[in-house]
């Protein structure tokens, strides 16, 4: 392989500018850029072509380097984040060094942005182009490493999407560390009562796949368990977690519910997975089908952990019959090495009671769809009845789209997708049960996107339940019908729509950024969140669930809003893609890292705090019978971001490609007058 030695008699750039179809060639002429690029010093040849990606555009380039000897490329085209790669790897196969290699993005910052100003666009094209031609001729062959990969995953998130992540795996042959915040695996989907738009039982899909989890030699459940700390890398990462203390031992606890039915709060705390309108004690299961089926002491809530007293005695210890609660147990923290990891921490539900005109927490009648969801649900705190205060509604009234779609600052503006269809499950269940109660739905826009969704929706309406379109603007406004009363009939007022009366008003609530992972995850990880705060992904269309953190991967709601199939189809792509490296056993990586010029660096140490990865080390030795202070760059680790080089004032630490001679180089030919 020809290395394109940085000899300045040798230097030959091959300067190829793309049309891409009309995305640039409909602004930027192609032509004239190609025959500017042509006269640049250096420059053996300049074509432009329609799609230079395509396999004419890259027999193109591969053609030239053998009969033109060329040693440097430069394709003038969109975003490297696109196409970057396929370049490289069209380089590597005529002979010559992938990174000797660079790329311009005329889309982006030319045709799309000056896409009225057809001049300037191409006049700027031409700038980006000469810059690139000013560093590539300083550009160095580069060479990737290998590092090995340990054969053990970490999947962060216990609901549908995390355990659909972990069986793959799992069943590929590898082991895998589930971890859960709550006691139990299962996630919002086990709140659920029926799925849309086959209204399967929730409990009856998601229960036998939880008992999987647990059951598989592959997989670890670590449940009540939250990750703290995240070092290392892709391969190699080093992994943090506290086990929250039960206080009950699970290799004692039989499960039997003894302890729950003796506490002396048993029906005083509100239980979180009823969505807080069902009852439970500080000894508690989430729910009858919990996996693992092991009880929790509530430490916020015990009189025992928060007193150090519970009457005479604690009657949960003295119901125990296996001994198995102890108030002395402690949190406990693990260690892991694991190869890859994947992020699938679900969602929150937003709060409607910050937006005073739906009276929600102000009047007991005005609800939410996951509190109804459990209302509905044969475990919940109504045994299934659609009861509200103890009464069966005759007029239920579902309002779409809270805080979803919302133009107003501080408003979530992105549709939350599930809603709709999970308001006409839920009208539907009422049609079901309470058949001569009156169903209307108060929507902005439907939106049933979905395999067999249309045709669901279609359904529901054929069985009487009432659709009124508002526009979004709308003012809307639930009230209740007797002026200031905590619950009873209620009414909703929208735009020019007649007021309706209703004894129940559903919530369609919206899907948002989990807390605890904007808070939490995200900072531990250090992944980057999209403007609506949810995980963002590397490319949303090409890399989908990867991150830009390589080892990586997102699953699921944490990633964006979607429903129970596309959360499964992504957690299995999502595994598919961690799977890589763990059954390759050893992963490249990038050569763009950062490198120490040991003359320039006197071991001032600027550097090491503003790095995001921790990949810098401040160290000692002997020179000259004197001791140097400097840095090392642990590479395997370094992700070449450049935030050490651009806090270092010696000029004593760069990264290879782009060093500051090259970018020098840039800046000067940006400043050349044409």
């Amino acid at each position: 392989m020809s290395d394109g030695a940085n000899n300045a008699s040798r230097v030959r750039i091959g300067v190829y500018v793309c049309e891409c179809g009309i995305n640039i060639g409909a602004v930027v002429d192609v032509k004239k850029v190609a025959e500017y690029t042509g006269t640049l010093p250096d420059v053996a040849v300049s074509r432009f072509y329609k799609y230079m990606c395509s396999e004419p555009g890259q027999k193109l380039i591969k053609d030239d380097i053998k009969e033109m000897d060329l040693t440097r490329v430069i394709v003038a085209s969109c975003s490297p984040r696109m196409h970057e790669p396929t370049f490289r790897i069209t380089l590597s196969e005529a002979g010559l060094n992938p990174y000797l290699f660079e790329m311009t993005n005329i889309r982006e910052h030319c045709s799309w942005v000056h896409n009225k100003t057809p001049r300037e666009a191409t006049e700027k094209a031409e700038d980006l182009i000469r810059m690139a031609v000013a560093k590539a001729r300083l550009l160095e062959p580069l060479e990737k490493k290998e590092v090995e990969v340990i054969p053990n995953a970490l999947v962060i998130g216990g609901g549908i999407a995390g355990i659909q992540v972990a069986l793959d795996i799992a069943e590929n042959g590898f082991k895998v560390y589930l971890v859960e915040q709550s006691p139990s695996i299962g996630g919002r989907m086990a709140q659920l009562d029926k799925t849309f738009p086959t209204l399967d039982c929730s409990a009856c899909i998601l229960t036998p796949k939880m008992v999987d989890a647990a059951r598989h030699p592959n997989i670890e459940l670590l449940t009540y368990a939250e990750v703290t700390e995240v070092g290392g890398y892709i391969g190699n990462f080093i992994v943090k977690i506290k086990k929250k203390s039960r206080y009950i031992d699970i290799e004692k606890c039989v499960g039997c519910g003894e302890c729950a039915e003796a506490c002396r709060l048993k029906g005083r705390i509100p239980n979180e997975f009823d969505a807080n309108i069902g009852m439970r004690g500080s000894a508690y299961l989430p729910f009858p089908q919990a996996v693992p089926l092991k009880f929790t002491i509530d430490k916020d809530r015990c009189l025992m952990v928060t007193r150090g007293k519970c009457g005479k005695a604690p009657k949960c210890q003295e119901a125990c019959p296996t001994n198995a609660i102890d108030f002395n147990l402690k949190d406990e923290e693990i260690e892991l090495d694991v190869g890859t990891i994947i992020v699938a921490t679900g969602f929150d539900l937003y709060d409607p009671s910050q937006n005073l005109q739906y009276g929600y927490g102000s009047n007991k009648n005005v609800i939410t769809g996951l509190e109804f969801e459990r209302i509905c649900s044969s475990s919940g705190p109504t045994g299934g009845e659609i009861l509200i205060d103890g009464k069966r509604p005759e007029k239920v009234v579902f309002i779409q789209c809270v805080g979803s779609r919302e133009r107003c600052e501080g408003g979530n503006s992105y549709c939350s997708r599930v809603c709709c269809m999970y308001t006409a499950k839920h009208a539907h269940l009422v049609r079901e049960r309470l058949q001569d109660a009156d169903t209307t739905v108060l929507y902005t826009d439907v939106r049933a996107f979905g395999k067999g969704f249309e045709e669901f929706y279609n359904r529901v309406k054929d069985e009487g339940v009432v659709y009124i379109h508002r526009e979004l603007e709308d003012p809307l406004e639930v009230v209740p019908k007797t002026p200031g009363a905590e619950n009873g009939p209620l009414i909703v007022k929208s735009g020019d729509t007649p007021p309706l009366e209703a004894d129940l008003v559903v919530l369609a609530t919206a899907i948002i950024p989990r807390l605890s992972t904007s808070e939490g995850v995200a900072k531990v990880l250090k992944l980057s969140q999209s403007a609506d705060g949810f995980l963002l992904e590397a490319h949303p269309k090409l890399r989908p669930v990867d991150t830009i953190s390589p080892g990586l991967f997102l699953a699921g709601c944490a990633q964006s809003p979607k429903d129970i199939p596309d959360t499964v189809a992504q957690a299995s792509g999502a595994a598919a893609r961690a799977l890589i490296p763990l059954d390759q056993g050893k992963v490249e990586l990038a050569p763009h890292i950062s490198f120490v010029i040991d003359k320039n660096c006197d071991g001032c140490a600027y550097c090491i705090d503003p790095c995001p990865y921790n990949a810098l080390t401040l160290i000692e030795y002997i020179r000259n019978r004197e001791i140097k202070k400097t840095v090392e760059v642990t590479e395997v680790a370094c992700q070449g971001c450049g935030v050490c080089q651009a806090t270092c004032p010696k000029e004593g630490i760069v990264v290879k490609g782009f060093k500051l001679e090259q970018l020098k180089a840039m800046v000067g030919a940006a400043l050349e007058v044409v």
